[in-house]
Formats: C-alpha cells, sequence, structure tokens
C-alpha cells in the first residue's frame, strides 16, 4: 500500500498535560536512543520493553534505518511487530525476521520531486553526492563515500538513477540521501530546507553532513499519526523517545516526550521532558518509572 495523503495533527503541539493520561504506545528511534553505541539493545532495555508489552502497551520502533537494517531489534519484537523506517516512509512487519521483511505501507518519494531536490542542492551546495534509496534496492553516485558498509544495486549519477526507466524502475523511491564532504551538518540542514522548500521533507540523523530527503510531508512523525488514528490511539496517550533532528516532529507530536541525555540540542528543545543517555539505558529508565505508576 502507498500512502502519500499529508497529515496535519503530526505538527500540533499536546494540549493536555501529558501525566495525567496513561500512555498506550511507546514509540522509540534507534540508533543514539534505544541502541547503545555498540549497536546492541541491553538487557535492562529488553526487560522493559516486554514488561511495557506485557502491561498492554504497544511499543513501536520509529527510525531512519531502512527495512535490511532492522536485524538488530528482531529478536526483540513483541504484539504487532511493526516498525515505522525510513524516517516515515515505510511501515515494515518485522515477524519474517531478517530479508523477509514485509512492507505494510510505503509512503514514496515521488522521482520527479527526488529530481527537483537534487538540482535544487546542486546548486545550492556544489560538492553535494547522493544515494538512492528504494523499497528494496540501494543505488548511488560514483563519489558518494562509503558510509552504509553495503554494496550499492548500481553506480550512476543520481539523475539517471531517479530516472523513469532507471535501475530499480520498479520500485518506489523511499528517500534520497545528500552527503556534502565540508559543510557543518546543521548549516547544511537549513541550507538545504531553503534550497528545495516544500517539493521534499529534508532531515538528518547522522553526526556528518548527511541529509535524509523524503516525500513532501512524510516524517515520523506523521506516519507514527497514521499508524496510531488506524489504532484510535490519540497523541495524548504516545510516549516517544530520540536524539536526532529527525525525531524533533515526532517528539513534538507526541503526548509525552524524552530527549537523550546525548541528544541535539534541537532535540532537547523539542521534547517534553529528558532522560540519561543511551549507554546509560535512558528508554528503560522512562519505561520503568512509567510501569511503577501504573
Amino acid at each position: 500500500m502507498r500512502e502519500n495523503e499529508p497529515v496535519t495533527s503530526a505538527t500540533r503541539q499536546p494540549e493536555t498535560p501529558a501525566a495525567d493520561i496513561p500512555p498506550r504506545l511507546i514509540a522509540t528511534d534507534l540508533d543514539g536512543t534505544l541502541l547503545r553505541d555498540d549497536k546492541s539493545v541491553s538487557p535492562r532495555t529488553v526487560a522493559a520493553l516486554a514488561a511495557a508489552e506485557k502491561a498492554g502497551i504497544e511499543v513501536f520502533f520509529v527510525t531512519g534505518r531502512p527495512a535490511r537494517w532492522m536485524d538488530v531489534v528482531s529478536d526483540h519484537v513483541h504484539g504487532h511487530g511493526l516498525a515505522i523506517c525510513g524516517n516515515g516512509a515505510a511501515v515494515v512487519d518485522l515477524h519474517g525476521g531478517p530479508g523477509a521483511h514485509r512492507f505494510v505501507k510505503v509512503r514514496e518519494l515521488a522521482r520527479e520531486n527526488a529530481l527537483d531536490a537534487v538540482r535544487l542542492l546542486r546548486e545550492a551546495a556544489p560538492g553535494t553526492v547522493y544515494a538512492v534509496e528504494q523499497t528494496y534496492g540501494f543505488y548511488q553516485e560514483p563519489d558518494y563515500p562509503k558510509l552504509h558498509m553495503e554494496i550499492p544495486d548500481n553506480l550512476a549519477p543520481a539523475e539517471e538513477l531517479l530516472a523513469e526507466d532507471g535501475p530499480g524502475a520498479a520500485e518506489p523511491v523511499l528517500k534520497i540521501l545528500a552527503y556534502h564532504p565540508s559543510i557543518d551538518p546543521d548549516a547544511f540542514l537549513t541550507l538545504s530546507r531553503l534550497a528545495i522548500g516544500d517539493r521534499a521533507n529534508v532531515t538528518r540523523s547522522s553526526p556528518s553532513a548527511l541529509l535524509e530527503i523524503s516525500g513532501p510531508g512524510v516524517s515520523k512523525a506523521s506516519t507514527l499519526a497514521l499508524c496510531c488514528a488506524e489504532r484510535g490511539i490519540s497523541h495524548e496517550e504516545v510516549v516517544a523517545f530520540g536524539d536526532m533532528p529527525n525525531d524533533v516532529e515526532m517528539l513534538t507530536w507526541a503526548g509525552q516526550s524524552y530527549a537523550m541525555g546525548n541528544a541535539h540540542p534541537d532535540v532537547i528543545a523539542a521534547a517534553s521532558g529528558r532522560t540519561v543517555a543511551n549507554n546509560d539505558d535512558g528508554v528503560a529508565v522512562v519505561i520503568e518509572r512509567m510501569l511503577e505508576r501504573r
């Protein structure tokens, strides 16, 4: 299923004090949030997630990662087993395990919009190089650095990769990645948002100058809002965790939200609360306290 409709409610601030409303869903980022720096999930965090599910609270992994990188949490899937991947570009059923994930919802980046974004950012930031993330394929320009420790399916200029008859033309584009070797990461994000405008949604989750460009209105927040609406869950009943700019909209939308101790300043400003760092099991700390109050 492909879904591109905007969800305007995904940007609103909670109106009711979150502490007065029992949570029904936990939405957590992975890298820098749920995962420790070595990409492991601590035993304490595993136990906290299981306890939340046992208490009737759904757990959604909400990440910028593609579906093929979800093996880090495949052993910790409970209940529905759904994850939001690609910064909201896909909802994935993880029950099949690594390599057998099923796409439940796809919110693609139209190739026309992707080509516009590439053109505009090339003009605004010369030296930018690109990769293309699709549902199953990964393609990149020859000069795009080896940031992802994987072999691309094809090497070609972005304009060829995104052509209607280009490689992977039968698959929807989930996002494009834009890397610049020398611009400050936050400055690159600001510059790109001004250059691209409403043709796409631009964010970042890497400490380097690496941007993630999705379809207009596609974000962790808007896709989470869709999933919650399908379950009759209001934003006031959601507790969210994150650490980087691609989490800001989600943290703003959720009734309760926590910036990790290692979070970017924009994330700290957006969240309603703060917890300790990912390496200190910050997500588990909040879940344990939350369950004690139930």
